[in-house]
């Protein structure tokens, strides 16, 4: 990775999120392959050798230390002078906005500022390259989201580089420069948020990160940059053809990307008759579960706030696509089922 990116882990539970951490860290040595950290190899050196700042998930402040010892204990540890000291960790406190919080001591801080305190005791000794393994878990989903962006600015405006693991998806979506998403102990992707997700090379990134619909057809036509693909009794229209050659393929169609209507007035792509079969309100979005005239699930995503929809469950509806929204992949050769396994 490049330095000063910040860089986020995600993965199915068991993947190796936390072991590829720790193995990085020196936590724990590899059984094989070689890590170099800023052109160095770095298997056989101790983990206090390697300038690493970690921050664990279980925050692991020493209880009986206030916030100000607890911050300063790296420096202390290592022998720098009280001045120096002093003044490095005051202007980590400042920017952690913890300033007015030195003397408390762990059991009088909220979730939030306890992993405040743990950052800033990994900054505190100079580290260049931060590892955080789950930090926000623990903490309510209102805290997560202030203090993540917290985290990604501190650690933009020190200059550093950081390694992000975490369950949260749309975590690792806000703040990350660039995602890796694994399985089964192996890298299966990397790339930016915005490129795993629109444009992901692998079904199982489709699949994984947030969610998608996936539908079995077969290649029936190509013209003019388009080709054309069998889903049952419906046509699929996708912009691009699949890459390698195939004929049996899998096309993924994010939910968000779908619209329904009672009764069509645009142009469009593809519109295929449905049923609605449920629907569940979660606040701002309303999920359709929608059955195509062969009886093929597909999942919808609309605006809780759009009035022209008022589909009801039985009722039948069309639902609208642009071919520029689906990505087509080859039939996988172990079939799709083993694609898209989380082991």
């Amino acid at each position: 990775m490049e330095e000063g990116e910040y860089l986020c882990i995600i993965g199915p539970s068991g993947c190796g999120k936390s072991t590829l951490l720790k193995c990085i860290a020196g936590i724990w040595k590899p059984d094989a392959g070689e890590i170099y950290i800023d052109g160095k190899l770095v298997n056989d050196t101790p983990m206090q050798e390697r300038g690493i700042g970690y921050v664990f998930q279980e925050i692991a402040l020493f209880p009986h230390k206030n916030v100000y010892e607890n911050v300063s204990y790296g420096p202390t540890v290592k022998g720098w002078e009280v001045k120096k000291t002093k003044t490095i960790v005051e202007e980590i406190l400042n920017m952690l906005k913890l300033e007015e919080r030195i003397d408390a001591y762990p059991n009088e801080l909220s979730g939030g500022a306890k992993q405040k305190t743990a950052i800033g005791r990994a900054l505190a000794s100079g580290s260049k390259l931060l590892l955080l393994d789950e930090p926000l878990g623990a903490l309510d989903a209102k805290v997560r989201e202030v203090l993540r962006l917290e985290i990604r600015n501190l650690v933009k405006d020190l200059g550093l580089t950081a390694i992000h693991v975490t369950h949260d998806q749309e975590e690792a979506m806000a703040i990350s420069d660039r995602i890796i998403v694994m399985r089964g102990g192996e890298i299966v992707e990397n790339a930016s948020p915005r490129d795993l997700y629109l444009k992901p090379k692998r079904i199982f990134t489709a699949y994984f990160l947030g969610e998608t619909n996936l539908l079995v057809g077969e290649v029936t036509e190509k013209a003019r940059g388009k080709s054309i693909v069998r889903i049952g009794s419906n046509d699929l229209r996708v912009k691009g053809k699949v890459k390698p050659e195939a004929k049996r393929v899998v096309a993924a169609i994010r939910p968000e990307f779908i619209s329904i209507t009672k009764k069509p007035k645009r142009k469009c792509d593809n519109r295929w008759l449905c049923k609605v079969k449920s629907l569940t309100f979660t606040g701002n979005i309303i999920r359709y579960e929608v059955q195509t005239v062969d009886g093929i699930p597909i999942l919808i995503k609309m605006p809780s706030t759009d009035e022209e929809i008022e589909a009801q469950i039985g009722d039948e509806v069309y639902i609208e696509f642009s071919s520029r929204d689906v990505n087509l992949y080859p039939y996988p050769e172990e079939g799709l089922e083993k694609e898209i396994s989380l082991e």
